[in-house]
């Protein structure tokens, strides 16, 4: 346990000696990453594999990253890049407002003529909160930042038995992760926090025997590290009910391009019937004729789960509308998000 009496400087020594120890020897290879003690990886890495990693997973994310630096290697391929592709590109990983903060961001960077060392300069960004620019400046810069991801929220929690519940926790598990972020390796000490977090300090079963920490765990020594950080009731999400419309001709599926703002803002789409987080569909298709019922999928967002009915209409008439017709055979390309390539594998089973 940790000497209440303990300096900063002792706590920082001790703990960060014991993960960066650690981290020299467990480090997850990941495809953003530089090996531990290694020179950092490029700024470009980092930014994208955070901005990627927010509300993904790690085994999502790293296919993702691989085809986004393979067509666009460095920021300013991806600048010049069109909205349209990166969209495209990034269907799957959800949460689109991230894809358009990354060309925002990207064509920033270039105008400024590299990206910002410090964090406070970072936050100026499009898209970079808190954790983000601390992230890149840790990580690609070498700057003492506390980076506070939910890996770190629930290693810093244990580590300090935290009982003040989430979110207001918040403010406490910063100042404690700051008093053990030491001034040397902080880019290391970070992602080594991240790992702790991802593969022993578990949400659900800690392996406490193999915790480089667990001499010094408060939450440990407490008997039930499992139930730190303490979380509030989940709310239930709304349950909503709306409809997709699959309009074939002549080998190909007429696809439109939703508003810019709301839930897959500025994707390609099959035509609904107006569904959205806060309210049920109206069920009048776009078209008028027989349409063929082709099943039901199933989708969480994050304010709602959505039963999305999908319907099938086959002849000539043009929809009204901006829209484009898109070979079926090369629908993979279209970029539609989650949702869409559900309903549309639906139909093409």
């Amino acid at each position: 346990m940790l000497r209440v009496t303990a300096s900063k400087q002792d706590i920082e020594r001790e703990l960060s000696g014991l993960l960066l120890d650690w981290y020299d020897s467990h480090a997850r290879s990941l495809p953003w990453r530089a090996p531990p003690g290694e020179n950092a990886p490029a700024p470009y890495r980092v930014w994208l594999s955070e901005v990627m990693l927010q509300q993904t997973t790690t085994a999502a994310a790293a296919p993702y990253f691989r085809k986004f630096t393979e067509r666009w290697p460095d920021v300013e391929a991806l600048a010049a890049a069109s909205e349209e592709d990166v969209m495209a590109a990034w269907a799957g990983l959800g949460y689109y407002s991230r894809a358009r903060n990354l060309i925002a961001c990207a064509r920033q960077v270039v105008a400024l003529g590299g990206f910002p060392k410090k964090e406070t300069e970072l936050r100026k960004l499009p898209g970079l909160g808190a954790y983000t620019s601390a992230a890149i400046a840790a990580i690609a810069f070498g700057e003492r930042a506390v980076v506070v991801d939910a890996n770190v929220e629930r290693v810093v929690s244990r580590l300090f038995a935290i009982e003040e519940p989430l979110p207001t926790s918040r403010k406490t598990i910063r100042a404690k992760a700051d008093i053990i972020t030491p001034d040397k390796r902080a880019g290391d000490f970070a992602q080594a926090m991240m790992d702790l977090g991802a593969s022993v300090c578990s949400s659900r079963d800690p392996q406490c025997l193999l915790c480089p920490l667990s001499g010094a765990c408060m939450g440990r020594a407490a008997g039930d590290p499992a139930r730190l950080p303490v979380k509030p009731p989940r709310k239930v999400k709304p349950e909503r009910k709306g409809a997709a419309y699959w309009i074939e001709r002549e080998g190909k599926v007429w696809l439109v391009r939703r508003r810019r703002a709301g839930m897959l803002g500025g994707m390609r789409a099959l035509p609904d019937d107006g569904w959205s987080a806060q309210a049920d569909g109206s069920g009048n298709p776009p078209l008028e004729g027989e349409w063929h019922p082709a099943g039901m999928v199933r989708h969480v967002f994050t304010h709602a789960s959505l039963e999305l009915s999908v319907y099938r209409h086959e002849g000539g008439i043009d929809p009204k509308g901006d829209g484009e017709w898109w070979p079926i055979m090369g629908i993979e390309d279209a970029g539609l998000p989650t949702l869409f390539a559900k309903a549309a594998r639906l139909v093409l089973v």
